[in-house]
């Protein structure tokens, strides 16, 4: 069945897999981080409608999953925090990316069936006036 660990509830790799990007920000700060490090106030930026606690929350998961690093740099005037990819965290993004082309073609298809209902409903309200 693959790796045990003890302590841990996991069945297969795709839902240890799963916990690490459940949720609804989680995926999408994996995106933000994708290019390049990045400050906490950039990365709220980047994701309109999270809230500072929730995306504090959201990193320190993603940090204890090995995920995302971050690095303090107190050395300088005005002390900063950025945000960065782990290389496993890479590797996750990675992973996720045959994920979000068939999301991509998921909305293609609800448009179009969309566009059919919205056709089927005129022609229905033309016929009957």
């Amino acid at each position: 069945m693959g790796v045990e660990v003890k302590n841990l509830p996991y069945q297969c790799g795709l839902d240890a897999a799963i916990d690490v990007v459940d949720g609804k920000w989680k995926v999408l700060i994996l995106w933000a981080l994708h290019e390049r490090p990045r400050r906490f106030g950039e990365t709220r930026r980047e994701l309109p409608g999270i809230s500072e606690k929730v995306l504090t929350e959201q990193l320190r998961e993603l940090e204890a999953d090995l995920v995302v690093h971050r690095e303090v740099y107190a050395d300088t005037a005005v002390p900063r925090v950025e945000y960065s990819l782990t290389e496993f965290g890479q590797e996750l993004n990675e992973a996720l990316a045959p994920l979000g082309a068939w999301g991509q073609r998921r909305l293609l298809k609800l448009a179009e069936l969309d566009e059919s209902e919205r056709e089927l409903s005129g022609v229905a309200s033309s016929a009957s006036g």
